[in-house]
């Protein structure tokens, strides 16, 4: 049987899926291919496939060849619409990729896997999801939200863990001296994300907190102003790199600053201190979307961030019990890997609908400007 993944979005994404497509390329039987539009994303994730065990496919479409600039995705999947009519099974993270049942030809199961389990992601209103056979979540939280929401149900929503964090690497050090560091990471969406209107007025703040190093890495999707730049050793600013995404600050960090990015969860792996920015004057107790408020302190004005640093440590006895049941709730914990069962989820798909190598023959006469990378 071969199993493709859609590696069509920001580079991001990959961490969420690289592990279940690992696990499915060693399984008897089983070929993975990756189909991805970019060269740079391409060398990402073989950087976590050092066996070649997956077949890497460049699909080019435009100039846009980065880590986080991608050609459109609907330029993609219009493209490659014969291409995605081999697979019996398609694995995606995003819900754009619903698109593909716009062609009367295609015949795939599609499958979800979900990147991140933030609460304002949820995305409860987004219909696409329903299109889905199958979606994996980290835990009960969406798999609750999403059947409620008509999203889905008990079968087609299946609690797989959070294999992103099989990608961990060991602690880097960030900064010369000892001084704990702050992870400062506002979300990518306007309406959530504290950075238009108090981004350049915090990293300001921070200047001047000197027993304090900070590291500000917003999400790589955040577009447009505040363009804001900083010559204090205390500072560091990281608009999108690999380390913005692989974990590396969440590791690092000793206190998490942000508003509503899902990143939260993966920092709070091991409970810490937490601070959230209410920039937009949310009711957040009365919001489902806004949750993860009550696992720390919740600030509303730049000129806060400094008293709340300074009894982050002391007040985390209160914080910590709730952080423990939210993570609990967001990411199952299980003694059997994440990347296995979110595979055994897909195979189990695929006997349900009878999908074997035999489904995998159809339509094999290829597309020329298909080729394998790597």
């Amino acid at each position: 049987m071969r199993i493709g993944f859609l590696a069509l979005a920001q580079s991001h994404q990959h961490l969420h899926w690289i592990p279940a497509a690992l696990e499915l390329a060693r399984r008897p039987g089983v070929a993975v291919d990756v189909l991805c539009p970019s060269r740079a994303g391409i060398r990402f994730i073989r950087s976590y496939d050092p066996e070649r065990s997956l077949n890497v496919v460049w699909i080019p479409a435009g100039l846009s060849d980065g880590l986080f600039a991608l050609p459109s995705r609907k330029l993609v999947q219009i493209l490659y619409r014969r291409l995605y009519r081999r697979y019996p099974i398609l694995v995606t993270t995003e819900s754009t990729s619903t698109r593909l049942r716009d062609d009367p030809r295609f015949r795939g199961a599609l499958v979800r896997i979900r990147h991140g389990v933030g609460d304002a992601a949820t995305r409860i209103d987004d219909r696409r999801l329903e299109r889905f056979e199958l979606s994996l979540v980290g835990g009960e939280k969406d798999r609750r939200r999403l059947i409620a929401a008509g999203l889905g149900n008990e079968a087609s929503v299946v609690v797989a863990g959070y294999a992103k964090f099989e990608l961990i690497r060991p602690p880097e050090r960030l900064f010369a001296d000892d001084r704990p560091v702050v992870l400062y990471n506002p979300h990518a969406r306007p309406d959530l994300s504290s950075w238009p209107g108090m981004g350049e007025a915090l990293v300001r703040a921070m200047e001047g907190l000197v027993d304090w190093n900070f590291v500000v890495a917003p999400h790589v999707k955040l577009k447009g102003p505040p363009r804001v730049r900083s010559s204090a050793a205390n500072v560091r600013i990281d608009r999108g790199s690999v380390r913005s995404i692989d974990m590396t600050y969440t590791q690092a960090a000793s206190v998490y600053v942000g508003d509503a990015s899902s990143q939260v969860y993966e920092f709070l792996r091991s409970p810490r201190p937490c601070i959230f920015v209410n920039a937009h004057g949310i009711d957040w107790q009365s919001r489902e979307d806004f949750a993860h408020f009550a696992l720390g302190q919740v600030i509303e004005r730049p000129e806060q961030l400094g008293p709340a640093l300074a009894k982050a440590q002391a007040l985390q006895s209160r914080y910590a019990p709730l952080q423990r049941a939210a993570m609990a709730d967001s990411i199952e914990d299980s003694p059997e890997p994440a990347s296995k069962r979110q595979a055994d989820a897909i195979l189990a798909l695929a006997r349900r609908m009878g999908i074997d190598s035999a489904a995998d023959r159809r339509d094999r006469r290829g597309d020329k400007r298909l080729r394998r990378v790597g």
